[in-house]
């Protein structure tokens, strides 16, 4: 029996890649570097500032500057992280649908909480969260199952209990490492390269309403 449905926030929930991508040509155009379209951008924006400092500079995690380029990004997004964000289409029918039919609902992301403590309020939606786990959270990230865990924990479910909804590869692998049920989220962040068909996603949504598919009615009275 279902009784939540969880989901990450960028690419799933929320349209951030403009915000993100913004940040990331203002850090290129300071150092002098060539700027990335949006188009190019949007299928990276899943994997927050490391993976956009590793497509737009050629920076990886292993390079002696990338503590300093990190950094410099998140004051870049610190500036603008909330300036075209918005909810993807139909995310706000699918909330009140879950609420009417008595779900919980809520969000694990791996964006730092400084941000997701601001932005989630000011995206609108329909009936609040109730629970944001943040990347920083816990003291380790998805695709680690301590954010899922905690999640359970402040909604009072179990995991068994539960679908996690996420555009990446490592949403997949926490939500089905934690023991949920995973659907993944087509219509987000997701690149030509990624090979979804390995990732273990129990189910494939392409639009935020087809998640209602999932959920048996007789299950939810």
């Amino acid at each position: 029996m279902i009784k939540a449905v969880l989901f990450d926030l960028d690419g799933t929930l929320a349209d951030t890649a403009l915000d993100l991508g913004g940040a990331l040509n203002a850090l290129l155009r300071r150092h002098g570097l060539s700027e990335k379209s949006i188009e190019d951008i949007r299928p990276v924006a899943s994997h927050g500032a490391g993976g956009l400092i590793g497509f737009g500079a050629g920076i990886g995690k292993e390079h002696p500057e990338y503590g300093r380029w990190r950094e410099e990004y998140l004051a870049e997004y610190e500036r603008c992280f909330d300036r075209d964000t918005v909810l993807f289409d139909g995310v706000n029918k699918l909330i009140g649908e879950l609420n009417r039919r008595g779900l919980k609902w809520g969000i694990i992301t791996n964006k730092p909480k400084k941000f997701t403590d601001r932005l989630v309020p000011k995206l609108g939606f329909s009936i609040p969260p109730q629970t944001v786990v943040s990347g920083d959270t816990c003291d380790e990230a998805k695709p680690s199952v301590k954010p899922m865990l905690y999640a359970c924990e402040q909604i009072n479910v179990h995991p068994q209990e539960c679908l996690y909804v996420g555009d990446a590869e490592r949403d997949m692998e926490a939500g089905r490492n934690a023991g949920m049920k995973t659907v993944l989220a087509s219509w987000g962040y997701i690149a030509e390269s990624d090979r979804t068909d390995t990732w273990p996603a129990d189910f494939v949504a392409e639009m935020p309403l087809d998640i209602l598919t999932l959920l048996p009615v007789a299950s939810l009275a």
